[in-house]
């Protein structure tokens, strides 16, 4: 498989995204696994899928996983639904899921505040069959406002993130103007300025846009990038992105956060898929 080289490689900052990668292994091994990887830095999905609100010993019992494994925690998700699975959201679904989103949003950022987590993802949520877009995303707004106030508590920023129209094809964002439409709005709404563009290559580029342009328009509202190689989700070198010259060029517009790992295996044990990153580049500097 082609890697990147150690001079590109040596310029990002990789973390490894626990809920798509180690998923072999239960919870609370993946952090340990991750570490022996060699990675210093992990993001999460909501670990809880049915529950927005676990027990306090669950928390305690992941956030003691992370710290014994000496891992840094750089992203997580608030509630979204069955992630994997076809939910995708829950804040802008009225009833009981933007309920149980909002039940979430202070447990998700005084676990992140505690772990020194500053990246705060909340996935839109799917359209609903009988119910009106604009309620939905009025709905929506009103939810993100509350998500950006819990983060600038903490000191983080609220991402939003576009996915993509085939894999999610009831998910309204599926275009990176769509999702900066929405940073915008709740940039006015909240007057915090930190809500940020999640930039994930592997489902702009299944949605057919021109990357390059994307991160020279987009770079600088960009809050965290996450990366898999197309077709097929997996890693760097599987497919046909130029994923190493993409970041490169991320990095020339100013871009120096995180780069979320966020593939699939593939057919191997997850601690073999990454053959493609020099082991000295995995630690975060």
């Amino acid at each position: 498989m082609p890697g990147f080289s150690m001079d590109a490689a040596a310029e990002q900052r990789f973390n490894v995204n626990l809920s798509i990668l180690f998923t072999e292994l239960p919870l609370l091994e993946r952090p340990a696994a991750a570490a022996a990887a060699g990675f210093t830095a992990v993001e999460l999905w909501w670990p809880w899928v049915d529950s927005p609100t676990p027990e306090r010993a669950e928390l305690d019992a992941l956030k003691k996983a992370i710290e014994d494994a000496g891992v840094q925690l750089t992203g997580l998700n608030f509630y979204a639904g069955q992630l994997p699975g076809p939910d995708r959201g829950a804040l802008s679904i009225p009833g009981e899921e933007s309920e149980r989103f909002r039940a979430n949003i202070d447990v998700a950022a005084d676990f992140a505040q505690s772990l020194g987590c500053k990246a705060l993802n909340a996935l839109y949520g799917n359209r609903v069959e009988g119910v009106d877009p604009a309620v939905q995303d009025e709905l929506a707004l009103e939810n993100l406002v509350l998500a950006a106030s819990a983060a600038d508590r903490i000191g983080a920023v609220l991402l939003i993130e576009t996915l993509n129209k085939p894999e999610s094809p009831l998910y309204p964002l599926v275009s990176a103007p769509a999702g900066i439409a929405v940073v915008d709005r709740v940039n006015e709404a909240t007057g915090l300025g930190n809500a940020k563009f999640l930039m994930d290559l592997y489902h702009l580029s299944m949605n057919g846009e021109d990357l390059p342009s994307v991160i020279d328009r987009y770079a600088a509202k960009t809050g965290h990038v996450q990366i898999a190689d197309n077709p097929g989700r997996g890693a760097p070198g599987t497919g046909t992105l130029p994923l190493e010259e993409l970041l490169g060029r991320l990095r020339k517009q100013g871009y120096e956060g995180w780069v979320g790992l966020e593939y699939k295996p593939g057919d191997r044990p997850s601690a073999e898929a990454f053959e493609w990153l020099p082991t000295e580049a995995r630690a975060a500097r």
